[in-house]
């Protein structure tokens, strides 16, 4: 290259001769639609294999290791280790990964790995941030917790278990997914042949928001009430069940067979479909359709997976009621005003538009069951608390319920025996949260200075290390000595520690009802989230958690927690909102929606004391 040549004409000169290339933004990678067994019948044949779209990893590893996942795959029952599959080799490239394989490991490693990250998307486009797991605490030899350590990436074990279980471990921050022979009686599936749980879609949709679920509110493995386990398991299927209505060839299959009809029989509300036919020998693992509400639902149901049905028949049946209210034009357009449909197929564009008119509105329930996230309480949540949640986070996003999402909603909760505490009338303005007295509006000079928002959504790693930094620095600001008054301490129902010579030890807390005793106040989550809503207008806020435990007793022999949840304005420092579980309240007030007095340990709940330890959810799922 001549050295008469200017800087520019350089540029210009190898602009030409290496042309950037554009980087892709998704990687496309072929799945299983369901499972495999949708293969084995020529109705469902064509729905086998579906392609979906995933966030692209430019440095994606074999393995696949990437940014959010690490599929580790070695089988511990026949001492086997799978090679890892390199997904960026040029001929899974050019062909979307590796066809649908029930005997090859490095599909199984495929599967599991995009569903997981299509899951991981579906959350950060929800809450407007990057996805972090919970963190590992490191303990010492007496078990006790000496520090917790940031978790880059989660786990995923294809192999893990030679039983039929699969499920999220809080200990390894792992998936553990079994393979068993299926029973004899089983549908669809040769007698004994194998069975891989990591090759159903739902079943890793359903572990990866557990995972998720946990990084948010990591108090919820604790089992205060009866629902506390339930709602994880229900949340589990509401996103793994709306997952269904984002394969396009699927949904319209289904819009096909029901005639428009989603209230009948279909794949789109049944969960695990292989899984539950090689157990039980016929059906779904889970089926939402066909159950006709009572008012005793709720009450009834004690047991978490039947308790967690409850919530998730209310949510799809909410969402089967704004589907049918959205697409009558459609049918009566179809129908020359009738309404009716005659007998038999109905019209190809029909399908279309009643696909498109289901995949967008689940698009929309899905994002508004995440978003409620963070209108939760930090602990001890209720699915009277849930349904106050989706309600102002809907609210909060659009004022005028024009569609009647909100209305639906607290009808079919209404239905099945869900309320809200407290609450004394079914409109949306009593369900919804109110914003808190007056007296917080000093919070806002504490909260001067801090950038809370900082690089909140680019870099896990820092946002991690921001959140700590300022969770320590608002704890200091809130509760120490020029912190918030008595009066403010009240509103947020959390009580000071009066010396801080205690060095962590319980202190006593006397109330005109009595007494109790009570240990530090921890701030341990501030994250920022920002939501647009269908008008274009941005909602950015911070969301703090903060909680308490206390006991009657000083020895803390039955242990409860309090805490509450505050919604601050980024732009003004207004706190929009407040929800809050009292510290020095019962953890709960009705026997039917108590498990125990308390909580000792969440690993009790489901493990004799020589067995496994610290996995809530292990023998859950066994069940």
């Amino acid at each position: 290259m001549s050295d008469s040549l200017t800087a520019m004409q350089r540029l210009h000169l190898c602009m030409a001769e290496n042309p950037p290339l554009p980087k892709p933004s998704f990687r496309k990678l072929r799945v299983f639609t369901v499972d495999p067994s949708l293969g084995a019948e020529l109705e469902t044949y064509a729905l086998n294999e579906t392609t979906v779209e995933i966030p692209w990893e430019h440095d994606l590893k074999p393995g696949p290791v990437g940014e959010y996942l690490e599929v580790v795959d070695i089988d511990p029952a026949s001492g086997c280790a799978y090679a890892p599959i390199d997904l960026n080799a040029p001929e899974l490239l050019s062909q979307d990964g590796l066809r649908p394989s029930e005997s090859d490991p490095r599909f199984h490693q495929q599967m599991a790995y995009a569903v997981a990250m299509r899951t991981i998307q579906v959350f950060e486009r929800a809450l407007g941030r990057a996805a972090l797991w919970a963190p590992r605490f490191v303990r010492n030899a007496k078990g006790k917790v000496e520090r917790e350590e940031y978790v880059q990436r989660l786990r995923i074990h294809p192999h893990a278990l030679r039983i039929p279980n699969a499920y999220y471990s809080p200990e390894r921050m792992a998936l553990l997914f079994g393979y068993f022979p299926a029973s004899t009686e089983a549908e669809a599936t040769v007698p004994g042949g194998m069975v891989f749980a990591c090759l159903s879609h739902d079943i890793i949709a359903h572990e990866t928001s557990h995972a998720l679920l946990d990084g948010l509110h990591r108090r919820y493995r604790e089992n205060t009430n009866l629902d506390m386990l339930a709602f994880h398991e229900a949340f589990a299927d509401i996103v793994a069940l709306f997952l269904h209505f984002t394969v396009p060839d699927a949904l319209s299959s289904q819009i096909a067979s029901t005639a428009g009809d989603l209230g009948k029989p279909n794949l789109m509300a049944e969960m695990a479909l292989q899984f539950g036919r090689a157990t039980k020998g016929d059906g779904a693992l889970r089926d939402y359709i066909g159950i006709t509400p009572t008012r005793n639902d709720y009450a009834a149901a004690t047991e978490p997976h039947s308790r967690g049905a409850v919530l998730v028949a209310a949510v799809f049946d909410a969402f089967l009621r704004i589907y049918q209210l959205r697409t009558r034009d459609l049918i009566r357009l179809a129908t020359g005003g009738t309404g009716v449909l005659p007998a038999g197929a109905i019209p190809h564009d029909l399908v279309q538009r009643l696909s498109q008119e289901a995949g967008k509105l689940a698009g929309h329930w899905l994002n508004m069951c995440i978003r409620a996230l963070d209108y939760c309480p930090p602990v001890d949540l209720t699915f009277g608390d849930y349904l106050r949640a989706l309600v102002t986070a809907d609210r909060d996003l659009v004022p005028e319920d024009r569609l009647g999402y909100r209305v639906a909603i607290v009808a079919a909760f209404r239905d099945r025996g869900i309320y809200a505490e407290g609450v004394r009338t079914l409109s949306e303005v009593s369900v919804a949260w109110e914003p808190p007295p007056d007296p917080l509006a000093s919070l806002k000079k504490h909260l001067q200075g801090m950038d809370l928002f900082q690089n909140g959504v680019s870099d896990r790693r820092l946002a991690y290390e921001h959140s700590r930094e300022h969770a320590g620095a608002l704890h200091k600001r809130l509760f120490g000595p020029d912190g918030l008054n008595d009066d403010e301490m009240d509103i947020l129902g959390l009580h000071r520690r009066p010396d801080e010579a205690l060095n962590g030890k319980p202190f006593k807390v006397k109330t005109g009802d009595g007494a109790f005793w009570a240990r530090g106040i921890e701030v341990h989550s501030v994250r920022p989230a920002r939501r647009v809503s269908p008008d274009g207008r941005i909602q950015s806020d911070i969301v703090v958690e903060m909680t308490q435990s206390w006991s009657p007793d000083a020895g803390f022999k039955t242990k409860f927690r309090g805490g509450c949840t505050l919604l601050i304005d980024a732009d003004t420092g207004r706190v929009r909102y407040l929800i809050r579980k009292r510290v020095g309240r019962a953890a709960v007030a009705a026997p039917e929606t108590s498990a125990a007095p308390g909580f000792t340990d969440p690993r009790d709940n489901y493990f004799r004391a020589e067995g496994p330890r610290r996995e809530p959810f292990a023998l859950l799922h066994g069940h």
